[in-house]
């Protein structure tokens, strides 16, 4: 190999090695961006289904852009339309701005707010439950409710588990997997169906023998923990007994 290729292939994993530091930080500021404490004006979207955000305070206006779930905003003045509804004028960016539903979204700096998000819950099913619990859970770290929220939260996690258990052995080839020569088991626990659960900072365990994933019962611990008196903690004890039991085998 010449000077002067050596030299370029220098330079080549130099700039690899630089883009890729930069994506991790990149990557690691949006997470602090995302868990920073929300300030009393700012809300989060609770309910995709109501989130458009429109040029007027009323159904009928123009649709700006629909928001994910999650997203959050500045609240910067609310208006009652005449059907009842109250809408909020909200900032999204510094150039994006409009008016949301208010049930939409949710505030800490509002009362009772988390009360509302935790009916929203009790509705939600599946993965909803989960992604609208971990908002709670990201927004009110006081509430007299996160025992409760907690539950559902680990109640949901252990139910996808078993629901992905059942898709990753119906879609993962073993004749395939054994034929590549990785373990078995790091398939299962790479498979591509645990991600948006990973998202929401749920931690599955995987039984090999039973091909099986288990939620790991950290929000069960945080219950025993922290609100060793509420009336979730007898049951949370329960379930990491048997979490317990299952490991042991």
């Amino acid at each position: 190999m010449s000077f002067h290729s050596s030299n370029i292939k220098r330079v080549f994993v130099s700039v690899v090695v630089i883009a890729s530091a930069l994506c991790l930080v990149s990557d690691v500021a949006a997470q602090q961006r995302r868990r920073a404490p929300l300030g009393n004006r700012s809300a989060v979207v609770v309910d995709e289904r109501l989130a458009v955000l429109r040029d007027g305070p009323d159904l009928s206006a123009r649709l700006l852009q629909r928001m994910s779930r999650g997203r959050v905003v500045l609240v910067l003045g609310a208006k009652r339309a005449p059907d009842g509804l109250t809408f909020y004028r909200v900032a999204v960016t510094r150039r994006t701005g409009g008016w949301l539903q208010s049930e939409a979204v949710v505030s800490p700096g509002r009362e009772d707010e988390d009360e509302r998000l935790l009916r929203l819950i009790r509705g939600s099913d599946d993965f909803d439950r989960v992604a609208r619990a971990r908002i709670f859970l990201d927004m009110f770290p006081r509430s007299p409710s996160r025992p409760e929220v907690l539950m559902l939260y680990g109640e949901a996690a252990e139910a996808a588990a078993n629901r992905l258990s059942r898709d990753a052995v119906r879609r993962l080839d073993e004749r395939e997997m054994t034929a590549s020569g990785a373990p078995l088991f790091s398939y299962f626990l790479n498979y591509s169906g645990l991600d948006r659960y990973r998202r929401q900072g749920i931690t599955f365990t995987f039984n090999r023998a039973a091909k099986q994933f288990h939620y790991d019962g950290e929000s069960w611990r945080e219950i025993v923990r922290r609100y060793p008196r509420s009336p979730e903690a007898q049951d949370a004890r329960k379930r990491l007994d048997a979490l317990s039991s299952i490991a042991a085998k």
